[in-house]
């Protein structure tokens, strides 16, 4: 058996549990995280049993969130295929295909378009009051390398200095990272639900419609711009009107929405970057890209 060839057979003997049926051809779907593959009904995620746990989370949220806003989830739990042990969720697969990171080959119009139901659908989940397990589940700490404070976002940085030791990330770039943090609120909010990585991979969309927010793991408590964000930087061409879209739709000046979205992506860069200088088994491409989104950041300055 290959390495990839028990996910796939965990995935078709899961797909066919939650279906009563044969699924179907079972294809593989990209993911940074998971085994996940495709049938025309169903789409099943499977993770090693021993391996992170944020699946879990997702599994918690997903049947109570509000109506229609994610794909609805068939089953769930750990399966044991011959001598593995596996973690699973299994969907029923929503019409549409992700629109992709930086929104590629999207025109203007449809960009617009897309940005204005997705500000929508946030709204909502923004707006739910989660209760029970749901909400035990968003309180949980969970290490986001999203903005926390200032004071929090300033040691990120001397952190990062500190790992640092080939001099790989240049003094003006960690000056500029200081600036942004010196200049930052004292403390985040944590008052709503925050999807907190809803880049347009995790959308799916058909026919210029929105038709569901997928991978709700990082899903935490937070403030509503720690979406926003994620929505505007990877709208490629289109950050300007994405921006625009969310300013309108939330009565925010677009000044204080790129000062607040600026915040954020220094906080992230500075830990993923933290992070692939300081552990040795981080890939490399992750460093060289986080290295090349500081510049963007500081030198290109596309927040302001």
């Amino acid at each position: 058996m290959t390495d990839l060839q028990w996910a796939h057979d965990a995935a078709r003997a899961i797909a066919a549990a939650a279906l009563g049926r044969d699924p179907g051809p079972m294809t593989a779907a990209q993911s940074s995280s998971h085994y996940v593959y495709v049938s025309p009904d169903v789409v099943v995620k499977v993770i090693d049993a021993a391996g992170h746990s944020r699946l879990n989370r997702e599994i918690v949220l997903v049947p109570h969130l509000p109506a229609g806003l994610t794909a609805p989830l068939l089953g769930s739990g750990l399966f044991r295929l011959g001598t593995r042990e596996v973690r699973y969720a299994c969907y029923a697969r929503v019409p549409g295909t992700a629109p992709g990171m930086g929104l590629p080959g999207v025109d203007a119009a449809t960009a617009r378009l897309l940005a204005e139901q997705a500000v929508q659908r946030l709204g909502r989940l923004h707006r739910w009051i989660p209760a029970g397990h749901a909400g035990q589940t968003l309180r949980e700490p969970l290490d986001h390398g999203g903005f926390v404070s200032q004071a929090a976002l300033l040691a990120e940085v001397e952190n990062l200095a500190a790992v640092d030791r080939d001099g790989i990330v240049p003094r003006p770039l960690l000056d500029g990272l200081t600036a942004i943090a010196e200049r930052a609120p004292l403390r985040a909010r944590a008052t709503v639900p925050v999807h907190a990585d809803c880049h347009w991979g995790n959308w799916l969309a058909c026919d210029r419609s929105v038709t569901a927010l997928l991978d709700f793991e990082w899903a935490r408590f937070g403030e509503p711009v720690d979406d926003w964000f994620f929505l505007a930087r990877f709208s490629g061409p289109h950050l300007a009107a994405v921006l625009d879209v969310i300013a309108r739709a939330t009565a925010t000046s677009p000044q204080t929405l790129r000062a607040q979205c600026e915040v954020r992506e220094a906080s992230y860069l500075a830990s993923d970057l933290r992070i692939a200088l300081d552990r040795p088994g981080a890939p490399a491409p992750m460093a060289v890209a986080r290295l090349h989104g500081l510049e963007e950041l500081i030198v290109g300055r596309h927040w302001r």
